[in-house]
């Protein structure tokens, strides 16, 4: 008589995706939305300290916007991904922070230094400076173009993901985009080697996602 099959183990079985997590969250699992924090914080985290530039409101951002979002779960229909949703979420919570203030935050430059080194950050002395010279620059531009930059120059998201978490069309992102490189360039001329600004972006972008 041949002997059942064993179950899987916990390697062999399938990740439990997000969209799977927040379905248990609403149906009352009490670990569920923990598990989308854990999985997601950092991301959420580098995003609202590119946006705001000052590391206690891109905590306090980052914050409303998970409370935000185990408020409403329910009203998530999956026309997205979690994380295009949770993005939104913590650019509103960070766009709404800015314009309730009414004025550009000013930010701490050891502060975002410091900060940035508690997330999955490349650790190169070149590139943490010509970073550091990006976030500066950054708090120089208007609130929606500076959130269009951070998602794609900052963070490398397609411009068609950046304008699903924006909600505006690819063109607008595109625009916003291009008016703010334009005002970045003269700020950021002496930086001669563009490729350093791609290659501190692109990477940046890609241990984060990956993260």
């Amino acid at each position: 008589m041949n002997s059942p099959p064993e179950p899987p183990s916990s390697a062999e079985r399938p990740a439990v995706t997000d969209a799977e997590l927040l379905t248990a969250h609403i149906n009352g699992d009490p670990h569920a939305f923990s598990e989308i924090v854990k999985r997601h914080r950092d991301r959420m985290w580098a995003v609202a300290l590119r946006t705001l530039g000052d590391p206690d409101e891109a905590a306090d951002a980052v914050q409303d916007a998970f409370v935000s979002a185990y408020r409403k779960a329910g009203t998530f229909r999956g026309e997205a991904a979690v994380t295009t949703w949770l993005h939104r979420i913590v650019v509103n919570a960070c766009l709404d922070r800015m314009r309730r203030k009414s004025v550009r935050p000013v930010a701490d430059d050891e502060l975002i230094e410091a900060a940035e080194r508690d997330t999955p950050m490349p650790d190169q002395t070149g590139e943490r400076e010509v970073s550091m010279e990006v976030s500066a620059a950054l708090k120089l531009l208007p609130t929606d173009q500076r959130a269009a930059l951070v998602l794609v120059d900052m963070m490398g998201y397609s411009v068609e993901d950046a304008a699903q978490v924006l909600e505006v069309p690819s063109g607008t992102v595109k625009s916003r985009c291009a008016r703010g490189r334009a005002k970045l360039a003269p700020i950021l001329s002496h930086l001669r080697n563009r490729s350093d600004l791609s290659r501190v972006s692109s990477a940046k972008g890609a241990e984060l996602r990956d993260g």
